[in-house]
């Protein structure tokens, strides 16, 4: 039945599953704050607490998950880890997320 699309080519498996993984991580409205935080710039765990009302734990756990999803980095500095966004591709998945009214940071 497919064969009559020209040029028809199914996404590899790994990069649907980061793609589903990714969009999964936005169903949650702490996740999409810190999110938006990591935009303004990088910062610790319990910066992200007090900007996004939730306890450091949580958000670490929250952390933990989006750093597996490809969303954010951790740089270790003595015993403190600072987070950033992966800029770009957050910036896109949050566009279409929140919608066009959205003031991103640039």
């Amino acid at each position: 039945m497919h064969e009559g699309i020209p040029d028809f080519a199914m996404p590899p498996e790994d990069q649907v599953r980061r793609a589903a993984d990714a969009l999964r991580m936005l169903a949650d409205p702490t996740r999409i704050k810190i999110l938006w935080a990591l935009l303004q710039g990088e910062t610790s765990v319990a910066c992200l607490a007090e900007l996004v009302g939730a306890a450091p734990t949580a958000v670490s756990q929250h952390l933990a998950k989006l750093r597996l999803a490809g969303l954010v980095e951790g740089r270790r500095e003595g015993t403190f880890v600072y987070y950033t966004a992966e800029n770009a591709r957050v910036r896109r998945l949050l566009t279409e997320a929140l919608g066009e009214s959205a003031d991103l940071p640039r």
